[in-house]
């Protein structure tokens, strides 16, 4: 007899190559993920829920603004200006700087995974800098929608929440918190420590530094969007580098063996993953191996079953 099996087992996918998982398990995923965050999202939206009551505004332009415009820097200076009674043309001019980030979220964030035209609207109106911080790594290129949908509207839920108890309790706070408002960028702090650990480079986080330091010098007024321009230049220059020593190469075929197999001139060949080719006295390609022919070829530089000089 066969054992029975659970309904809410994970379904095959058609291709009967892995099992996909149930939308049930990619929303627990989603608030795994994403409970850290929203715990520092509700948190920072106290605070603009504290400062609109403090401000004089009614109590419903928090939860209003945190559901409609949800950019919780932007929502914060648009406090200022409805209280200044800004003209609308400032407030679209402030709005286009403090978000023009935005711009590069598109480059990497995974919209891909995420089907259904009114799915991507949201996805695309919930694009926050913490749902691009946590969606941004390399293991998000196979999340599912479902996944980073629950990640955004988790974030919004959660300032929205925020705010609502911040205006509960703005009147029982002081005008002014000591050390409240460096709780936002604290909180961009962490989120920049955990991007770093889930990919492991030093040198981008080093060179967005000096591009922010760069910035901050000889551009302060839009320190920010010159800054993210720069980096995404150095970027863009280290892609098309790396593109340009890979057409040198040839095209990486596969992976056998800790060596790369590469297309050239002369056929299919290997090449050592870390070992410079060199030439030898005979004029053949050589991984720089010493004290004999390569393992696995004993009869010496001729690789007999690629057809061509070892490289």
């Amino acid at each position: 007899m066969s054992p029975t099996r659970s309904p809410h087992a994970d379904v095959a996918s058609p291709s009967g190559r892995a099992p996909v998982p149930g939308r049930v398990a990619e929303v627990r995923a989603g608030l795994a993920t994403v409970l850290p965050a929203a715990v520092a999202i509700a948190c920072t939206g106290a605070t603009f829920g504290v400062l609109v009551v403090q401000s004089g505004l009614p109590w419903w332009w928090a939860p209003l603004c945190q559901a409609v415009v949800f950019a919780g820097s932007l929502e914060f200076v648009l406090v200022g200006l409805a209280v200044a009674s800004a003209p609308l043309g400032t407030v679209a001019l402030t709005a286009l700087l403090v978000n023009s980030r935005h711009v590069f979220y598109a480059l990497s964030f995974p919209l891909d995974r995420v089907h259904g035209r009114l799915a991507r609207l949201y996805s695309i109106h919930t694009l926050t800098d913490e749902a691009y911080a946590l969606t941004a790594t390399p293991a998000a290129r196979t999340w599912s929608g479902t996944r980073i949908l629950t990640i955004q509207a988790a974030l919004q839920v959660s300032w929205v929440a925020g705010g609502l108890l911040g205006v509960g309790l703005g009147s029982l706070l002081p005008p002014e918190v000591p050390g409240l408002g460096f709780a936002f960028t604290a909180l961009f702090v962490v989120l920049a420590m955990d991007a770093h650990r889930a990919t492991g480079s030093l040198p981008f986080p080093l060179v967005a530094a000096a591009c922010a330091t760069a910035a901050a010098v000889w551009a302060p007024h839009d320190m920010l969007l010159v800054a993210m321009v720069a980096y995404v230049c150095v970027l863009l220059g280290v892609w098309g580098t790396a593109g340009l020593r890979a057409g040198r190469r040839g095209p990486v075929l596969a992976d056998e063996g800790g060596a790369r197999v590469v297309l050239t001139g002369g056929g299919k060949h290997r090449a050592a993953a870390t070992d410079a080719a060199v030439p030898d006295a005979a004029g053949t390609r050589s991984t720089g191996d010493e004290g004999g022919p390569a393992p696995g070829n004993p009869d010496g530089d001729r690789d007999e079953h690629r057809g061509g000089p070892r490289v």
